[in-house]
């Protein structure tokens, strides 16, 4: 969201991590597409959301679609961070991690400092 909404103030780290990772394709999963689309909606409307449909349209960003086997894991991962508590976009960016072998994650949630992949490798966060 911060990398849409120009007037947060997380936005230039964020355009400033985009432009480090250059010509990486980002990964994201349908929840957190769903989760960003509300919420860029709330800040900029449609004009927003068209931005971020942008993303993909250009092949920027890709998304996982979670396999019938993914589900069970993100139960189990909200039931262990309960305590937090951790969302099912949260849970389906662990599990994406773990069937992947992806470490680094462009996040502003600090719940990502505590979250483990396979339980025991932690997040390398961008920015």
């Amino acid at each position: 969201m911060a990398l849409i909404d120009r007037s947060d103030p997380h936005h230039s780290d964020c355009k400033a991590a985009l432009d480090l990772l250059g010509d990486e394709t980002l990964l994201t999963t349908w929840p957190c597409l769903a989760e960003a689309m509300y919420l860029v909606y709330r800040v900029g409307g449609h004009p927003a959301q068209d931005e971020l449909w942008q993303y993909a349209a250009r092949g920027a960003l890709q998304l996982h679609g979670p396999a019938a086997d993914e589900w069970p894991r993100m139960r189990d991962l909200m039931m262990q961070y309960s305590n937090l508590p951790m969302d099912l976009a949260d849970a389906s960016l662990v599990v994406v991690a773990e069937r992947r072998g992806i470490h680094r994650i462009c996040t502003l949630d600090h719940d990502f400092t505590i979250y483990r992949i396979s339980g025991k490798d932690a997040f390398d966060i961008v920015p």
